[in-house]
């Protein structure tokens, strides 16, 4: 039946709609455009590096820590991205985020689960970075809660979706300076008080769907920590890169 099915309406490329030859593929031209981060990168933030990494994170010489993350204090303790956010990744964040595709969740979530593979530890949980409630009513989802409800699926953790709640109604984080960008989104975020116990001293996988700055999620991990959660990673679907 499948198969016949797929005559009528062929598999389309998850990106611009062109056919391909699996449901959740990307087509050549789409794919050549996606940078996945499967190389050397930033432990702390998922920002692709130039050369090898060498040995395990748990090693000294397996752990590499870029420019930006020495200078910038993040309250997390390791990161990861799947794709840069440019070209098919820019396209797919944009997507999930503002074209109402929330059909396109499942295969972004399993790219975000197998980047945080190195991130995974028994017992840990999964928390999404929320959105204000008047975003949730105009947006319908939150594309971040979609994400981990994958990754959680995947490595059979729990997810606790609505563990955190933003507080404020921020604007977009698309412009301005870095200061102005932890400037507004400073105390934005809150541990809802049902799940403090659940939380405390456990290891938490934080997931959000871009990263630019690291504002948003270095305050949702800030809320993290004053509720007594444990250490602290984090992962998305794409990761800013200057020079993109």
């Amino acid at each position: 039946m499948k198969g016949g099915l797929r005559l009528i309406f062929p598999a389309q490329c998850l990106c611009c709609g062109e056919p391909v030859a699996e449901e959740g593929g990307l087509c050549a031209n789409c794919w050549a455009e996606a940078r996945f981060i499967t190389g050397c990168c930033c432990s702390r933030c998922g920002l692709p590096l130039p050369g090898e990494l060498l040995g395990d994170e748990d090693d000294e010489g397996g752990f590499l820590i870029c420019d930006e993350c020495l200078h910038i204090d993040r309250p997390w303790l390791r990161g990861r991205a799947a794709l840069v956010y440019d070209g098919t990744g820019r396209k797919l964040a944009l997507m999930l985020k503002h074209g109402d595709r929330p059909d396109i969740a499942p295969v972004l979530g399993d790219w975000v689960a197998r980047a945080a593979a190195p991130l995974i530890r028994p017992e840990m949980v999964v928390i999404p970075v929320p959105v204000h409630i008047r975003r949730l009513v105009g947006r319908k989802y939150n594309q971040a809660e979609l994400l981990a409800e994958r990754v959680a699926r995947v490595y059979e953790l729990t997810h606790f979706a609505h563990a955190l709640r933003r507080l404020r109604h921020t604007p977009m984080q698309d412009h301005g300076t870095v200061d102005d960008r932890f400037a507004n989104v400073e105390d934005a975020f809150s541990l809802s008080r049902r799940f403090t116990r659940d939380i405390e001293g456990r290891s938490v996988l934080l997931v959000d769907d871009v990263m630019a700055s690291g504002a948003t999620l270095a305050a949702a991990a800030d809320a993290l920590r004053a509720a007594g959660s444990g250490p602290i990673s984090v992962v998305v679907l794409a990761r800013a890169v200057k020079d993109a």
